[in-house]
């Protein structure tokens, strides 16, 4: 009976008890090698001590260390006890093996504080550890992060002459490495005399982990260069090294080199290729990989899927789903992350409520992060009031839980309650200002986030970098440039980490505050520079009409390695346009398939401003006709306004043609075609045209600047005379006319696009909203401080002219922002130089 207990290929204790002692004790070897889990270990241990067989001490070693073989906290526990009631029966080389076992035992598992715990004790029975010691050691150590213990095993190790043992060196650098101290890990490898497979994994994987990406990659290939063949496991680091950097020629060479030296590849190579091209965006081959592997997993799946959505390819995410519940292994809680993820992009409630049920069904509800995403999908499905249920049963509320909930608030534009879930919190950190201020500036709050930041400070909550990325947002939307040099002062002062992203919000900031110097000091500083951080310096140059500084720093760029986007390409064509460089902007442009970007037809707007502006308006035509893609309303509009310009009328009637067949309701597009018509003195047509506007019911956009005053925003109207201060402001502008008309300046009365005479025309000239603000600034401002105006609309020229004017004249600083770009006005001189 006893015998029948255990499992195939295991022997029967008779069978043991019979055989002589050699093969006695390689056939209880065997047997106690066959247990898989506790009851089978303990029903052999019966029939061991039934036939007396526990009084041999390599039993006794035997029993102890398949105990720690198992692995689970009973096992362990078992096999310690046993230990303990044979300790004195067993001596010497037995006694240390059987604690090196469940030091073993222990550090697999996870538990290192009881690994530690067993050193000590065979320490105090009297036993030396050896060189397997250390390394079962190291390896709970790692898993616990001691990393204090660690160094004390070290220098053990060192006591004890045991650190030229090439076993113990790799564990030392494993552990160096996974607790983040590559420096240390570094150094004992440089230390090593011989070195393995191990030795180079060992650091590899340490950098590629501990986001050193590069470092690993280079460690890599001087590994090849020393002759010593990769395992899988290199492989594997370096790949994911690969896929961290984003650099796809250096995966393609690390792929290149698994060929050549006839490495198999594995599902867990594969799975790993897949990750990095997916993440490089070669999404074909890392599909092509995947369909090709025979023996897809659930990680393999959960990887392809978890890189889809985050790619917000949602629908080919879904369609691997669908793969899985059909012939796939059966979807876990990694995959129902990214499941609804996916159907929360495509704001597909259907599909979310499904991934729910499955969630349900499957028992999945109780881990946080799928309640989290569910409560993110309900609310970016617009249903608030489900996202609510969910998280009110979550037994356990993280901290995630509490933002995707008022940043679902705020999305579906209920900025009360997700004050109410706010004050909910009563010791919100840092992350939870961070998620409210974020979900104000989203929703274009401006004015609220930094508000809410005011009030964060008064609570005595410390910023930090991603709460001074959103202020800075919200400064740069707001347009105030003294708002912005505080809140770099602020950064400065406090000491907060000014990382890559941060500079950039910062530069962008500046830039769009219209402080471009301030914006390239921030830039100069940065010690590392990716293609966001040239996109906002170059942005910045476009923003004041630099064509040349932003060229230059775009060629900077490639010079420096750094792999242009397709917003790199807006932004430095678009300064192209401004600067009216032409030539500069065609080979610009056809530099985008030299780097493997396809031209989109923000791109193709682009060249058709820069060719229109430059008066080659056949040029612009014939570029939006030969368009691989269809051209939209933006693109017919640039090359109307630059009908306007040099004009153009007939040009500009197809043109508005085909603007009204795709965007009939656009004022602004009706607008300027009677603008056009009027320049040409065809009146009839203006009246046409306005008639046409009056009967659609829309209303053009009046002319309106704004100036900020001792913290008070005075907003000005085209011919509108209500401001309280409108009697001085029109003696100011009545002594600015007589001086600039003494000092020459001619009003250019051809941009009133009116029918009337010419007095009048001059009258409505000087009524401009523009000239209104100035004339108000320079009443209401010191002379030391610039004069900064915000406008709706494009500048008129005689508006250029006037202000340019007004700089020379009254010896001030004046600067314009209008719905195009910044105009900067100095001694008579504006940025643009006259091209806009």
């Amino acid at each position: 009976m006893a015998s029948s207990l255990c499992l195939s290929p295991m022997l029967s204790a008779a069978q043991i008890n019979e055989a002589d002692p050699t093969t006695k004790d390689n056939c209880l070897n065997e047997s106690l090698r066959c247990c898989k889990t506790l009851n089978q270990l303990k029903q052999l241990h019966c029939q061991i001590t039934k036939k007396g067989l526990d009084q041999i001490p390599s039993t006794v070693t035997m029993l102890v260390n398949a105990g720690a073989e198992i692995g689970t906290s009973e096992s362990l526990d078992y096999a310690r006890k046993a230990f303990e009631l044979f300790k004195e029966d067993v001596r010497g080389d037995n006694a240390l093996f059987m604690l090196n076992s469940l030091i073993r035992g222990y550090s697999s598992a996870g538990h290192g504080g009881e690994a530690i715990l067993l050193y000590v004790r065979m320490l105090v029975l009297g036993f030396t550890p050896n060189h397997y010691t250390f390394p079962f050691l190291l390896s709970g150590c790692t898993k616990i992060a001691a990393f204090c213990e660690g160094i004390q095993f070290h220098g053990s190790v060192i006591k004890m002459g045991l650190e030229e043992d090439v076993f113990v060196q790799n564990s030392l650098i494993h552990f160096y490495a996974e607790c983040g101290h590559m420096d240390h890990a570094r150094k004992m490898f440089e230390g090593m005399s011989e070195r393995n497979v191990v030795s180079w994994t060992s650091l590899i994987c340490g950098y590629a982990r501990g986001n050193r990406p590069k470092e690993a990659v280079c460690l890599f290939f001087e590994m090849v260069e020393a002759g010593i063949r990769p395992s899988s496991v290199t492989m594997v680091c370096v790949i994911s090294a690969c896929a961290k950097l984003q650099d796809l020629d250096m995966g393609d060479r690390v792929c290149a080199y698994i060929g050549e030296v006839g490495l198999k590849l594995n599902t867990v190579m594969v799975n790993a290729l897949v990750d990095m091209y997916m993440k490089c965006g070669k999404t074909d081959a890392a599909t092509r990989l995947f369909d090709e592997c025979v023996d897809r997993n659930l990680i393999l799946y959960n990887t392809i899927l978890s890189n889809y959505a985050r790619q917000g390819l949602a629908r080919e995410a879904l369609a691997i789903l669908d793969e899985m519940l059909q012939q796939g292994p059966r979807p876990d809680r990694v995959t129902m992350l990214s499941a609804i993820s996916a159907s929360a992009q495509l704001v597909d409630l259907l599909f979310g409520k499904m991934c729910h049920g499955y969630v349900i069904r499957n028992g999945l509800e109780g881990w946080d992060s799928i309640g989290n995403v569910i409560i993110d999908m309900y609310m970016k499905c617009g249903k608030p009031e489900m996202a609510y249920r969910i998280f009110y049963l979550m037994p356990n509320k993280t901290a995630v839980s509490w933002n995707s909930l008022m940043a679902g608030f705020i999305r579906n534009g209920d900025v009360e309650s997700a004050w109410e879930v706010f004050n909910q919190i009563l010791e919100g950190d840092v992350v939870f200002w961070n998620t409210m201020i974020s979900a104000l500036v989203q929703k274009s709050l401006f004015e609220e986030a930094i508000e809410l930041f005011r009030v964060m400070q008064g609570e005595g909550v410390k910023a930090d970098r991603v709460t001074m990325m959103g202020i800075a947002s919200a400064c740069g939307y707001l347009g105030a440039p003294e708002l912005a040099k505080w809140v770099h002062t602020y950064t400065e002062k406090n000491e907060i980490p000014c990382d890559i992203r941060l500079s950039t919000a910062l530069v962008d900031m500046f830039a769009r505050c219209g402080d471009p110097q301030s914006a390239m000091q921030v830039f100069d500083k940065m010690t590392e520079r990716d293609v966001f951080a040239w996109t906002a310096a170059i942005g910045a140059m476009a923003m004041e009409g630099n064509g040349k500084g932003a060229t230059e720093l775009f060629y900077q760029m490639l010079v420096q390695g750094v792999k242009p986007d397709e917003v790199v390409f807006v932004q430095v064509l678009t300064a192209c346009s401004h600067g009216g460089l032409v030539e500069e902007g065609l080979h610009i442009f056809s530099l985008m398939k030299d780097h493997g970007i396809s031209p989109k037809i923000e791109h193709y707007g682009c060249m058709v401003d820069l060719l229109g502006r430059a008066g080659l308006l056949r040029e612009a035509f014939d570029l939006i006709k030969s368009m691989p893609m269809e051209p939209n309303d933006v693109v017919w509009a640039s090359l109307l306004a630059a009908c306007r310009v040099h004009r153009n009328v007939e040009m500009a009637t197809y043109a508005e043609e085909r603007i009204n067949e795709l965007a009939p309701q656009r004022a602004g597009i009706h607008v300027l075609l009677s603008n056009i018509y009027a320049s040409a003195g065809k009146w009839n047509d203006v009246a046409r045209v306005r008639l046409n506007l009056r009967e659609k019911g829309v209303r053009k956009l009046p002319g309106s600047s704004s100036i900020q005053v001792n913290g008070v925003i005075h907003e000005f109207t085209s011919g509108d005379e209500s401001h309280p201060e409108m009697t001085h402001i029109a003696l100011m502008l009545q002594e600015m006319s007589c001086r600039f008309s003494d000092a020459g300046h001619i009003p250019d009365l051809s941009n009133v696009l009116l029918d009337v005479d010419e007095q009048e025309k001059e009258y409505l000239l000087s009524r401009h909203s523009e000239k209104l603000a100035i004339a108000f600034g320079l009443i209401a401002t010191d002379r030391s401080m610039p004069i900064r105006v915000a406008k709706n609309l494009r500048m008129c020229s005689d508006c250029h002219s006037f202000t340019k004017m007004a700089s020379t004249i009254y010896d001030r600083e004046i600067i314009v922002r209008d719905n195009n770009r910044f105009h900067f006005f100095r001694q008579g001189l504006c940025s643009c130089h006259d091209y806009w």
